[in-house]
């Protein structure tokens, strides 16, 4: 069996998701079609295709990245909105947030999908049949990572006691899915790491960054070792990826760049979510909400492409601006009128108004975008951060962070400077991610895993201004929805 071009592969998704208007209701919410045999491996291709096109739905898509991202300090809210993303950034969790509920029952009906074809394929099946089992088992794998990170809470704050989310798994009777309880957050960890290590194993096809592979699955791992606290493991799976040779780190004058272009022969990317240029979200895009300008990515006034409602901080720009230099300053639109920066009346107090590009003009395109989900730069970062916390390993994590550094065009850091600067090697490791995988949706967890608080002292608007949130904060978790809460007596709601 080969996988077909990526277009094709996306049209035949389409069917899979037009046969989810007749589906059984499951709980929690693992609606998909079950009424079709996969007997064929024309079948279970199909399936496979199916659950990719499932899951890259704006429901899990954007409000996934609502989740992960807004309650960073590297962006500041220009003004209320009525949308429940406020209430995210501004960590006032509600209930019954629309975008918990979307993420939630999108989530685990990719998770149904993917236990169909899990189930269908024996172990021993051959090499093909395999890889496509493979391929499912990662996406249930990132799934119920990216769940678990939503509704339970940091890694390292009693996992075995904290809960964390329903673990969906193959062979469960259509009763048992509807009372899933919560399993703690070390156990949805665990079943994660064990559905990425067999993954691993299966996939022996290297195909394009949309689809899974064996070093897709290696990435995976190496970061949920991270959050989880095993820094060998870390290690290990940071390294596996790095000197498999089939990712390397685009050069300084390519990297202003690298979200424009067509992913698929993006030599960084690891695992991003293809969109087509058919597939262009326009005001729904996840960058309408950061970016209004024309084609040609020069920035214009509120609502000409985008809602431009969210901007980067003055926090992250001042961060930048220690090196005037740095490339990454590229992913930062100033809106100029006359030659001068507008200033942005709608933060208080005022402050320019830089726009966030990194989630547009994919191929031209104001509003597309193939959102990055593993790339090769946060493998260095994972393997200097797990360094860092590795006795003796202070230099090799260093050597990591200026190596992304010497990428960005900016100096490079000596042990004796950190030292006089009364910083750790550490602290330059998440200095270093909160610039290199700025609006990527990774900053609130770098900080809360290390026990370190998200503080905005920065011009925001409402309750969102001088905010710290301590990563013991109830806040720092979303509620489960009420919706599914209502539908099963076993779901326990967060404090």
């Amino acid at each position: 069996m080969k996988i077909k071009h990526v277009t094709t592969a996306l049209m035949a998704g389409m069917i899979v998701l037009a046969n989810v208007a007749c589906e059984k209701s499951f709980e929690p919410s693992t609606a998909i079609d079950e009424s079709s045999a996969l007997s064929s491996p024309a079948d279970i291709e199909t399936a496979t295709i199916g659950t990719y096109a499932l899951f890259k739905d704006a429901a899990y898509v954007r409000s996934g990245y609502f989740f992960t991202e807004y309650p960073s300090d590297a962006i500041a809210q220009g003004q209320n909105s009525s949308d429940d993303l406020s209430n995210i950034y501004k960590y006032t969790p509600i209930k019954t947030s629309s975008h918990a509920a979307s993420f939630w029952a999108s989530a685990y009906r990719s998770v149904g999908a993917a236990n169909r074809v899990i189930e269908a394929i024996p172990d021993a099946a051959g090499a093909d049949a395999k890889q496509l089992k493979g391929e499912n088992l990662y996406i249930r794998a990132m799934l119920h990572f990216n769940l678990v990170r939503i509704f339970g809470r940091p890694y390292p704050q009693s996992p075995e006691v904290n809960l964390g989310v329903p673990i969906l798994k193959d062979g469960l009777t259509d009763d048992e899915k509807l009372v899933l309880p919560r399993s703690t957050v070390k156990q949805v960890y665990d079943f994660v790491i064990a559905d990425l290590l067999k993954a691993a194993d299966f996939m022996t096809q290297n195909k394009s960054n949309s689809f899974a592979s064996k070093q897709v699955a290696e990435a995976l791992l190496a970061r949920v070792y991270l959050y989880s606290g095993d820094n060998a493991n870390a290690i290990v799976y940071a390294n596996k990826v790095i000197n498999s040779g089939r990712y390397s780190l685009l050069t300084t004058s390519e990297l202003p760049n690298y979200f424009r272009s067509s992913p698929d022969a993006n030599k960084e990317t690891i695992f991003c979510i293809r969109h087509i240029k058919t597939e262009d979200r326009g005001y729904s895009a996840i960058g309408s909400m950061y970016f209004s300008g024309d084609a040609s990515g020069n920035p214009l006034n509120q609502a000409a492409s985008g809602w431009g409602e969210l901007y980067a901080s003055k926090k992250i720009y001042d961060t930048y601006m220690l090196n005037p230099q740095d490339v990454r300053l590229k992913f930062l639109s100033p809106l100029v009128e006359n030659g001068v920066v507008k200033v942005n009346n709608k933060i208080t107090p005022n402050v320019p108004m830089y726009y966030i590009n990194k989630y547009n003009l994919q191929e031209g395109i104001v509003n597309l975008s193939s959102p990055v989900y593993l790339r090769l730069a946060e493998m260095f970062l994972i393997r200097a951060e797990a360094n860092a916390k590795t006795p003796g390993n202070d230099q090799v994590a260093l050597d990591d962070v200026n190596r992304i550094r010497t990428r960005a065009g900016i100096p490079t850091l000596t042990l004796a400077g950190l030292t006089t600067a009364g910083k750790t090697v550490l602290d330059a490791v998440l200095d270093e991610r909160a610039l290199e995988l700025a609006f990527e949706g990774h900053r609130a967890y770098d900080l809360f895993r290390n026990n370190r608080p998200v503080v905005r002292n920065y011009p925001g608007t409402g309750t969102s201004t001088n905010q710290t949130v301590d990563p013991g904060d109830s806040k720092v978790v979303a509620f489960i929805p009420q919706n599914e809460i209502d539908k099963n007596p076993k779901l326990v709601q967060n404090p």
